[in-house]
């Protein structure tokens, strides 16, 4: 039977669903948050000298701990955000955000940076908290396309960021930085307190759900956390490769190549989505030959255009694996508590990415720049291989609403 979701703690009547402005409203929000987030680590070893660390060692170490202690967090805050609502936990995330960026902003020492960023990690997690709200407002492809776009506005600050930041430096030092990046997710909940509480009806039977089972849905973070790894472990040493590959290429050459994958993932996402809505299983697996593909070619590149054509492979891998997560994701959450589900999902991403950036320092101190895509290319090709054995343990492709939420 159809049963009405319970009502959620507001002053404002749950939306059935969400506009397409409304949703655009959002996917801006989450861009402005992870501008920040994603455009001053790489400035840490520029950042750490006046912190009392002259030859930023701790820049390492200090580039995950905002990841590390976001997955710790993820979780709970998934599940208050169930209890309390969702747009309560996501203002929350927002303005955790901005405290966190001026008390980064303001230290003086190295102890009180390191507390701003572990604050950073805990009291943000605005991925979670932006799926969580999405998912209990929209529903199928509505919510997978939501989802898609969401990767865009995190795609587009990883690219952008860096650059605004790198050219703000002269006039402004990435420290003192961080107060300026305070006021935009401070913006974002001022934003943010426009939208409506998100509520929508679940199905379920009496004290049983219709929704994916529970081993799907282990499959489907297991896909996130391998696909993560193989993605990003290639990421922190890539720079380094080129320069090795092509001495004396210029910094900004590096940099776009740097920022390929991502650029593809802005300029097809939308159209990998409608082509893989109906299978994204065959999609996945797809994604994951693409990304090692991708990967192995860094081996033999020794001239930019090899980079590029390599770049651009990984890039389609890329874009397709993450779409085929978002449709997966969507369909797992048809009568769930979204704030549980994205939150665990948050934790295996996040998992991925602090297992990728420390396997990538092993192996690189042991072997060099080149070590961290083969781990990705055997990464890759392992998940290849599982989705095309067991791709019926993934979840299916949730069926369109008979309302959809987006309009």
């Amino acid at each position: 039977m159809t049963v009405t979701a319970p009502p959620e703690p507001s002053t404002q009547a749950p939306a059935a669903g969400l506009s397409r402005r409304q949703v655009q409203a959002v996917a801006g929000c989450y861009f402005v948050a992870s501008f920040a987030a994603l455009g001053l680590p790489p400035y840490l070893t520029a950042i750490l000298p006046g912190l009392g660390d002259p030859h930023g060692r701790w820049a390492g170490l200090l580039y995950i701990v905002p990841t590390v202690f976001s997955a710790l967090g993820a979780l709970l805050w998934g599940r208050l955000g169930d209890r309390f609502g969702r747009k309560r936990l996501l203002l929350r995330a927002q303005l955790g955000l901005s405290v966190s960026f001026l008390l980064a902003g303001l230290a003086d020492s190295l102890w009180a940076f390191t507390l701003a960023l572990v604050l950073q990690g805990f009291l943000g997690g605005t991925f979670a908290a932006t799926n969580g709200y999405l998912a209990a407002a929209l529903e199928g492809p509505g919510l997978s396309k939501a989802l898609t776009l969401m990767q865009g506005g995190a795609r587009a600050a990883l690219v952008a960021a860096p650059i605004l930041v790198g050219a703000l430096s002269p006039w402004l030092s990435p420290h003192r930085q961080y107060v300026v990046m305070a006021l935009l997710p401070l913006t974002a909940a001022v934003l943010l307190t426009r939208l409506p509480e998100p509520g929508r009806l679940v199905s379920v039977p009496p004290k049983r759900s219709t929704g994916t089972p529970s081993s799907a849905l282990w499959a489907l973070y297991g896909a996130e956390f391998a696909f993560v790894f193989a993605t990003i472990v290639s990421f922190p040493y890539l720079i380094a490769l080129v320069e090795q590959r092509v001495p004396g290429l210029n910094s900004t050459v590096a940099g776009l190549l740097f920022a390929l994958p991502h650029l593809c993932y802005l300029l097809l996402a939308s159209r990998v989505h409608t082509a893989v809505l109906h299978r994204p299983r065959a999609g996945l697996a797809l994604g994951f030959v693409l990304v090692a593909a991708g990967l192995a070619g860094h081996a033999p590149a020794h001239s930019v255009a090899a980079f590029a054509l390599t770049r651009l492979v990984l890039g389609l891998g890329m874009t397709l694996g993450l779409v085929c997560l978002a449709v997966l994701a969507a369909a797992a959450a048809h009568g769930r508590a979204p704030g549980q589900m994205f939150g665990t999902l948050e934790l295996a991403s996040k998992g991925g990415a602090v297992a990728a950036g420390a396997v990538a320092a092993l192996v690189n101190s042991a072997f060099g720049p080149g070590a961290p895509v083969l781990i990705g290319t055997a990464a890759a090709l392992t998940a290849a291989l599982c989705c095309a054995l067991r791709s019926r343990s993934l979840p299916r492709s949730a069926p369109s609403p008979s309302n959809p939420g987006s309009r």
